[in-house]
């Protein structure tokens, strides 16, 4: 577990918390409220603004990601791919890991000179030796396939040789860079929202070790929080918006641990 975490609450005081669970709700500008904690965590959850439409709500904050990695060393950001790619220049402080594809079962456009899109984008960012950063990827029952008994592989050329080695199928399996999981539909508290079962907890727990910290800057309607709780990880969230910030923590006050 990693070491307690101080909050500089002479600078400011949280909007919600379970200081228990070691969860805050922060309300402001995540560019004035982050550096005013004074804290370093084990991962960032981002799912910001994607600037692509004419929503109040909708405009990115420039210089975040800089920002961002001023206080963590991995950073999951959800975005578009032309989000990224506009943006591209905000992320030089990272460097990329790898690209998780989130499958609605829905399309959230209305385009109809596109096809319709039905995806969205978690990139994984991380900062120094790749052996420091915390990466244990989650698995999921297996669905079908092999079935237990020992199996070889011969040396290939990918990534490095691969040498011939023996495993037992123990009916689990990597979870894919594909992830289909359901929208938040009717009962959504923010028009973004992520669902927490299926992908922030997969994500979550890839990248921030048990009682580890996480942040989110785009809080949103605290399904990151939420998702983070549940998976026995602390959190802070910081949200500009108070409907969404006084929505959060009233989810976050509704919601009970199921027991150890």
């Amino acid at each position: 577990m990693s070491a307690p975490f101080d909050l500089n609450h002479d600078a400011l005081e949280p909007y919600w918390k379970d200081e228990e669970a070691g969860i805050y709700l922060y309300l402001g500008d995540m560019r004035q409220v982050l550096p005013a904690l004074d804290v370093t965590a084990d991962l960032i959850v981002a799912d910001p603004p994607y600037s692509e439409t004419s929503l109040a709500w909708d405009r990115w904050p420039n210089g975040w990601p800089a920002l961002a990695a001023t206080v963590a060393s991995s950073m999951w950001c959800f975005g578009s791919m032309r989000m990224f790619l506009d943006r591209r220049d905000e992320f030089t402080d990272w460097r990329l890991s790898q690209d998780v594809v989130w499958e609605k079962h829905n399309g959230s456009g209305f385009a109809r000179d596109r096809f319709r899109r039905v995806h969205e984008h978690a990139l994984h960012w991380y900062r120094g030796p790749w052996a420091s950063v915390h990466h244990d990827v989650p698995r999921v029952p297996s669905t079908g396939g092999h079935q237990g008994g020992p199996a070889s592989r011969s040396a290939i050329v990918h990534t490095g040789a691969i040498a011939r080695q023996q495993w037992t199928d123990d009916g689990t399996r990597l979870v894919r860079s594909v992830i289909k999981a359901r929208s938040v539909n009717h009962a959504a508290i923010h028009p973004t929202e992520k669902p927490v079962t299926g992908l922030l907890q997969h994500l979550i727990t890839y990248a921030c070790p048990p009682g580890g910290l996480v942040i989110d800057p785009f809080a949103g309607s605290g399904s990151t929080l939420d998702a983070a709780r549940q998976a026995g990880r602390r959190a802070i969230g910081i949200e500009a918006h108070e409907p969404y910030a006084e929505a959060a923590a009233r989810r976050l006050s509704a919601l009970t641990l199921p027991a150890a």
